[in-house]
Order: C-alpha cells, then structure tokens, then sequence
C-alpha cells in the first residue's frame, strides 16, 4: 500500500537540512532522484497536491537512515507551486518501516529540527550565541544571547 504524504515545510536552505539531518540519524543523499517507498500508487490514499501518480517516488536529494536499510526514505522534490526551494515526500504505511521513528508523525521532528537549524543560522548572522536544549515534552527550546 502507499500513503505518500507531503511534510508541510517549505525548504529553502538546504544546508540548513542536511544539519537537521545529521543531528536525527538521517543520511542526506545528494542528486538521488527516488525515493524508497511502496514502489507504486494503488489509489488507496490521495496524491500529494499537485503531483501525479508518476511524480511518486521522484526526487532531486533524498534522507535515508543510516542504520535501517529497509526504511522507506524522505525524497526531497522540487516545489509544484510555482515557488522557490523544495518540499518533502514520504510513505508513511507502516510507519515507513522505521522511518517515522526518527522524523516523528507527520515529519514533526524532521520540520522541528530544520527549522531551528534554520533560526539558529540567522542568529547568528546577526551576532548572536545560541544554544539548543530538548525539552521534556519533546519541544526544542533555543536560547539566543547577544555576544
């Protein structure tokens, strides 16, 4: 079965993805153009808005685990909406074999991570030291201080 499911985050830094990456367990594979999932569309489950049922799989980069073979990967897909930058993909049937595990329901740790590497970046553009701790609810807590 597929459940390809879009990860509501846009992504313009890719530098900024590979960090969060790294810091989930997650291999970034630069110029991979598919993504492991199902393998095909069987009409169980709505395309992603705006691809078809020859886009699933496709990818310009995609994120792998790099201790499960088996998971099914995150494909990261030019945007169809006509905007810069990218969005992500994955199957989420069987929890992507281990692949939610690490990125979280819906990619939340994934959009979590990316976002703070992203805010971080920017702060310290701006002059500021930051630091990162893990919150006992599982939210990410980000402290900037001017230097």
């Amino acid at each position: 079965m597929s459940h390809v499911a879009t990860v509501e985050v846009h992504i313009k830094d890719l530098e900024a993805l590979k960090a969060a990456c790294k810091t989930l367990g997650l291999e970034f594979v630069e110029g991979q153009q598919t993504f492991r999932w199902y393998g095909r569309h069987v009409g169980d489950y709505p395309l992603p808005d705006g691809f078809t049922a020859e886009d699933m799989g496709k990818c310009e980069h995609a994120l792998r685990l790099q201790n499960n073979a088996q998971a099914y990967e995150v494909g990261v897909v030019k945007r169809r909406d006509g905007k810069p930058g990218y969005t992500l993909m994955y199957d989420f049937w069987a929890g992507g074999y281990g692949l939610e595990e690490a990125i979280g329901k819906q990619a939340g740790r994934l959009r979590q991570q990316y976002s703070a590497q992203v805010a971080t970046k920017q702060a310290r553009k701006q002059g500021y030291r930051v630091t990162q701790s893990m919150q006992q609810d599982g939210s990410l807590r980000l402290v900037c201080t001017k230097r």
